[in-house]
């Protein structure tokens, strides 16, 4: 598991003076990208490649508010993986409040010229690290 840390900021805030809904799944982005960083294998690395990981679904449950000022921590894990396809766990903590703010998911598959590729096939040392990360969480 990574956790990736951030400060909620003013521009994000709606008219209740709460983080605006659409900004997690920003944050989770940030996180993600962080996360395959941390891994070893950055995503700009990924695209340098050809490769490119678009978003398949995103679920996202908001359990308490985050406000302008609020430091957050994104606890980031791989929670499924087959090559193809990808599950990414996000667990979004205000460390503020030390209330648990949302959980979500992301799904993801990993693409070259337009075709869904079997990362195992295309780009084994991406899938062992994945593969490592998914299973050294999964224990």
């Amino acid at each position: 598991m990574f956790t990736y840390t951030r400060k909620a900021n003013y521009y994000e805030t709606d008219k209740m003076g709460i983080i605006h809904h659409s900004n997690y799944i920003r944050w989770m982005e940030e996180a993600r990208i962080e996360f395959m960083d941390q891994l070893g294998f950055g995503y700009a690395k990924v695209e340098e490649l050809g490769i490119v990981s678009p978003v398949a679904g995103i679920t996202i449950n908001y359990k308490h508010p985050v406000r302008f000022g609020d430091i957050v921590d994104i606890n980031v894990k791989i929670s499924r993986y087959s090559g193809v396809v990808q599950e990414i766990s996000y667990e979004i903590t205000n460390r503020t409040t030390g209330l648990l703010a949302a959980t979500a998911t992301s799904k993801h598959c990993y693409m070259k010229d337009g075709t869904v590729i079997n990362l195992k096939h295309v780009l084994p040392e991406l899938d062992s690290i994945f593969s490592a990360s998914f299973h050294a969480d999964s224990d």
